[in-house]
């Protein structure tokens, strides 16, 4: 039975027994508070104790699949913290046991939660400790969730109350893992794109339910799937062992068995421990860098979908305005009130959820949009309450609009612009003045025929101008990024290629071919495409149009 432990522990007021043996499991209640919420997923701070400004901290963050033991893993890191021995026959729960609440194949963890362990300092280890548990990826709840994760974490990287040094990511694994199936490549490809080059020395692989022997297949599965990660002097992947038996009741035929599994647990714990201790902190400021590269090229790219939905839209009106002259030509020139019909375009404002009214003031929903250009600039657009806020402005001006517009000129709604045709009656009248209005100088000598076709060339231009941004943008990426080699990078790789083959820029269609065959190489990157595909659809209405047409290649 217990030992006596109400001495070492009494510094910590709630311990609620909920279950008596051998040993005693206690339910910890600790302060928690919401600190956001994004698309649905609380960010939460759960603190035991109180903070001390003047020790060190270190921080951990675990990414894995459900059902791999995250929970019960957050909860071993704490106890080791609060130098829970074998002896005292007493297992403390920082987590909530849900486990009758909910059905198994969901997650046991629907928020990123911030775990903050403080007042062991100097005792079992030399800092205070900070988890920070993402919900796990891949339930039953669908892709839909999984894709507002990374957005989650944004938050917390970026605000000025959240984590803003991470010493190391944990990748959570069942030791009986022996090859990394699509959805857990989805899950660290997605999770390695977050971070600037230089984490890599910072991931290392957590096994859990281990029976203390060498995890070969786990290992080579991380070779296999190209993980990039901290080495160990062998070099393989650095990692650390732990049993998940903690809270299971000790009996005669089992004493010694479990007595292993914790001896184990305690020796890798302690390795962990050191680790964090000796390993340098990354400052977060490349992880926002990365994130808001990644956002402008998407922004970029959604933008770029929609100027050349409508600038296809005007070809072809003009296109049917070239045809009609050519046609009818005799008949106009008798008859300037000789009419054709054509499909002019035109923009119309379609509403969006917002999502205020429920988001912690952190989701804030709608898209920023250009009034002089009418077009969308970031959607959606989850982070920023003011356009001023939006990741899209620099320098008090638009990077993804048209025109580079002043900030004065955009808006934050609940709403989009859409392009859309009517069919309108057009006499040569009509035409003249839209066409040749503005004409001077030596254009003003050019036919309407002439007029129309170098219309159509300034079209191509914008197109053009905007699959360089998108290039550049993927550049980038690829120098800042520790994976650029991501889901939703492949895929504007894919489209990229396909306008620069259009387009006939050699050169760069060489540069994004090497990308792309560089990330082939990546066993299974095209089945974690499959699984990732309603991530993608999430991001937005233009992105999804650019995934379907690299599916289909």
């Amino acid at each position: 039975m217990a030992t006596n432990t109400s001495s070492k522990y009494e510094h910590i007021p709630c311990k609620v027994l909920i279950q008596p043996g051998s040993p005693d499991v206690r339910q910890l209640i600790p302060k928690k508070e919401n600190i956001g919420n994004v698309e649905g997923i609380t960010l939460k701070r759960v603190t035991l104790g109180k903070k001390d400004p003047n020790k060190t901290n270190k921080t951990i963050l675990l990414v894995g699949e459900t059902g791999t033991g995250k929970s019960t893993l957050i909860n071993a890191l704490v106890n080791y913290a609060m130098g829970v021995e074998w002896k005292e026959d007493v297992w403390f729960q920082i987590l909530e046991d849900q486990g009758e609440k909910k059905n198994q194949s969901e997650s046991q963890t629907t928020d990123v939660i911030v775990y903050e362990i403080f007042g062991f300092e100097g005792k079992t280890l030399p800092y205070s400790l900070t988890i920070i548990d993402t919900p796990g990826y891949g339930d039953t709840r669908g892709t839909e969730e999984d894709a507002t994760v990374n957005q989650s974490l944004f938050h917390l990287f970026r605000s000025s109350d959240g984590v803003h040094e991470i010493n190391a990511v944990g990748l959570v694994l069942k030791s009986t893992e022996n090859r990394l199936n699509d959805r857990l490549r989805y899950i660290f490809s997605s999770v390695m794109s977050l971070f600037g080059n230089d984490m890599e020395k910072n991931i290392v692989a957590l096994i859990t339910h281990s029976n203390g022997l060498s995890p070969k297949n786990v290992l080579q599965a991380l070779k296999d799937a190209n993980i990039k990660c901290a080495k160990d002097e062998d070099n393989e992947p650095l990692h650390f062992m732990f049993s998940n038996c903690q809270i299971t009741q000790r009996t005669k035929k089992n004493m010694a068995a479990l007595k292993g599994a914790w001896d184990l647990t305690k020796d890798q714990m302690g390795q962990l421990t050191d680790y964090l201790k000796e390993t340098s902190p990354q400052n977060l400021k490349t992880t926002v860098e990365v994130l808001d590269a990644r956002a402008r090229l998407t922004a970029c790219i959604q933008n770029l979908q929609e100027r050349m939905e409508m600038t296809e839209l005007k070809e072809t009106e003009i296109k049917q305005i070239q045809e009609a002259l050519k046609k009818h030509e005799e008949e106009m020139k008798r008859n300037e009130k000789f009419t054709v019909e054509v499909d002019e375009p035109y923009k119309v404002k379609v509403p969006i959820s917002e999502r205020r009214w429920w988001a912690f003031g952190l989701n804030k929903g709608g898209a920023v949009t250009c009034n002089v250009c009418e077009e969308n600039c970031h959607y959606p657009c989850t982070m920023a309450l003011y356009p001023k806020h939006c990741v899209v402005v620099k320098g008090g001006r638009c990077i993804a609009c048209t025109g580079k517009c002043p900030l004065s000129d955009h808006v934050k709604e609940k709403w989009i612009y859409e392009p859309n045709t009517k069919k309108v009656q057009k006499t040569l009248q009509d035409v003249k003045e839209k066409y040749e209005k503005n004409k001077a100088g030596s254009e003003s000598k050019l036919s309407l025929l002439e007029t129309l076709e170098k219309e159509m060339q300034e079209l191509q231009k914008g197109k053009d101008q905007w699959l360089e941004k998108s290039f550049k943008h993927v550049v980038k990426l690829e120098q800042i990024a520790l994976n650029v080699d991501s889901l939703s990078t492949h895929v504007y790789v894919d489209f990229l290629i396909e306008k620069m083959k259009e387009k006939g820029d050699r050169e760069k269609v060489q540069k994004l071919e090497e990308m792309k065959a560089r990330m082939e190489k990546v066993k299974g990157l095209k089945a974690a495409q499959s699984y990732g595909y309603g991530k993608l659809k999430a991001a937005g209405k233009a992105v999804g149009k650019a995934v379907g047409k690299a599916f289909k290649n």
